[in-house]
């Protein structure tokens, strides 16, 4: 359905005919629509009770799991919800008065604004085909799919210089990381002579050819090392902040959100000991190699990808909270935010229990949410106040760039400001939103796992990265001046009305309210998802 509609919305655009009659909020209210039919497809299918640990379709390139089912609906819900809050954009309105220019700032026109929905929904598809991938060209093209609608979402703003940075900047990082997993499959398959996973995990398991199996681990090591690459978990994680900084908003969304969901629900059906690919072959497989020492001196291919999450998580945990500490712009420290949150759920994963996967799970989908819940807010404070504040030409700025920019929103606006205040609490695990719940459940199982090196980390980063969350929430409440813009109100210029209306729709509002709830009142109903993540580490595992 999403291949078809594609199609239709791409001829939709090329007919000059159609293209005057249908404008830029027909188009995101159509690509939401089709988002929110292909997840309830999804949900029809996790009624069928022959699903069991799989059903393999189209030859066995992809595997319809609960998992996977589960997962795709929470990204088709997430895109419709960004798309739904989508603002009904009009071209710019300029007017002059006594040679003095004066513009209203939008975040972009009919055209990007169709091209905006076509290409959230290819990456849409490359991420919802990624997860269930059980073939290695099914798995590589599927991630490209993502990943190319992704690149052109970042350079979508040609004349931004800062964001035709980014874009160039995030495809040439984005093609190495794909080199290194292409280059990985590529020694898996020289190796085994195989490209489905199932066929690979039986060879893998009744060979004793060992150089059939050291290659498929160094093959399996670039894998990862590329998708830790993709997630930007330290060290790999230096191109996020400048991508995240640059681009526009309304694009970092989906380069947070989208690719996030997709790669660490790939990483744990990779990793998973009892999942149906090749790795799980390797993990009771001793191999005498001296040069190759994992930490507990069993040398097989399950410890060493532990060790390698054990370590990036680590990384992540410490320069995420520490080089955050140093921001002074918001989106920046979102970035070294997220990778601190990644660390947290690399850790997780690397436990690898059904408690821990359970935790992964459960942080995962707290995080996309709190994490949307911010950018919508950040979204919402340059709708209202670009629109209804004239900004000088050369002076203004389309999104919200430096903390400082938001000084003093709880004066002009309590009600977003209280929203990203219980955002950034819930970011920064303070009781009882529901952060504190996701760090404490992670931290749970890895003390019950025996680490408790790691675990001690976990809580001191989380207190010292609570600072930079308060500092935020500090500004928010300090001044009672607005917003720090360069701006001239319109009432003190003779001849100009205030142009436009609020582009903030009501259903953004409506989201940034549930979603900010759903924060606040976790506590009194936490069973919902609760239940529905044990239930899934539950069926992953088999019990």
């Amino acid at each position: 359905m999403m291949s078809t509609s594609i199609l239709i919305l791409i001829v939709a655009k090329a007919l000059p005919s159609i293209q005057k009659q249908i404008s830029s909020i027909h188009f995101t209210r159509i690509s939401a629509i089709i988002l929110i039919i292909s997840g309830l497809l999804s949900l029809n299918t996790l009624y069928i009770q022959s699903i069991g640990s799989g059903i393999g379709i189209y030859s066995g390139l992809f595997q319809i799991t609960n998992i996977s089912q589960t997962i795709e609906l929470f990204l088709f819900t997430i895109g419709s919800i960004i798309l739904i809050g989508w603002p009904n954009f009009t071209s710019e309105a300029t007017q002059t008065n006594n040679n003095l220019q004066i513009e209203s700032i939008s975040l972009g026109n009919l055209n990007k604004a169709k091209d905006y929905s076509i290409i959230v929904l290819f990456s849409i598809l490359g991420s919802s085909l990624l997860i269930s991938s059980l073939d290695l060209i099914s798995f590589y093209l599927s991630l490209e799919l993502q990943s190319f609608g992704l690149y052109i979402l970042a350079t979508l703003y040609k004349d931004s210089e800062a964001s035709t940075n980014a874009g160039l900047k995030y495809f040439l990082l984005g093609g190495l990381s794909s080199c290194l997993i292409l280059l990985g499959l590529g020694l898996i398959y020289s190796n085994t002579g195989l490209t489905n996973l199932e066929s690979i995990y039986m060879l893998i398991l009744t060979t004793n050819i060992q150089y059939v199996i050291i290659g498929t681990i160094f093959g399996i090591i670039l894998i990862v090392i590329g998708l830790l690459f993709k997630i930007s978990a330290a060290p790999l994680h230096n191109w996020s902040p400048d991508v995240y900084d640059e681009t526009p908003t309304i694009v970092t969304i989906w380069l947070t959100i989208v690719p996030k969901i997709s790669l660490l629900i790939l990483l744990l059906e990779i990793y998973s000991p009892l999942s149906t690919d090749f790795i799980i072959a390797l993990q009771p497989l001793a191999i005498n190699l001296d040069w190759l020492i994992s930490i507990n001196n069993e040398i097989d291919g399950g410890a060493i990808i532990k060790n390698i999450f054990l370590i990036s998580s680590i990384l992540s945990l410490i320069i995420g909270t520490v080089v955050g500490l140093a921001q002074i712009k918001i989106k920046r420290l979102l970035a070294y935010s997220t990778i601190s949150h990644i660390g947290f759920m690399l850790l997780a994963l690397a436990i690898n229990t059904e408690q821990s996967i359970d935790s992964f799970l459960f942080y995962l989908i707290q995080y996309i949410i709190t994490n949307l819940n911010i950018f919508l807010i950040l979204l919402a404070i340059s709708y209202y106040y670009f629109n209804n504040i004239q900004v000088l030409p050369m002076q203004g700025e389309k999104d919200v760039k430096y903390i400082t920019d938001l000084q003093g929103l709880f004066y002009a606006n309590p009600f977003l400001s209280l929203s990203l205040s219980l955002s950034l609490f819930s970011m920064a695990g303070i009781p009882p939103f529901v952060g504190f719940f996701s760090k404490q459940f992670v931290l749970y199982s890895a003390l019950d796992s025996g680490y408790y090196f790691i675990s001690l980390l976990g809580i001191i980063v989380s207190v010292i990265s609570a600072t930079y969350y308060l500092k935020i929430i500090k500004i928010l409440h300090s001044q009672k001046e607005g917003l720090n813009m360069q701006v001239i109100n319109t009432n003190k210029v003779q001849g100009l009305p205030m142009q436009g209306e609020n582009n903030l729709s009501q259903f953004h509002s409506l989201i940034i309210s549930i979603l900010s709830l759903f924060i606040l009142l976790f506590i009194l109903k936490p069973t919902l998802i609760l239940n529905s993540t044990q239930v899934l580490s539950l069926t992953l595992f088999k019990l």
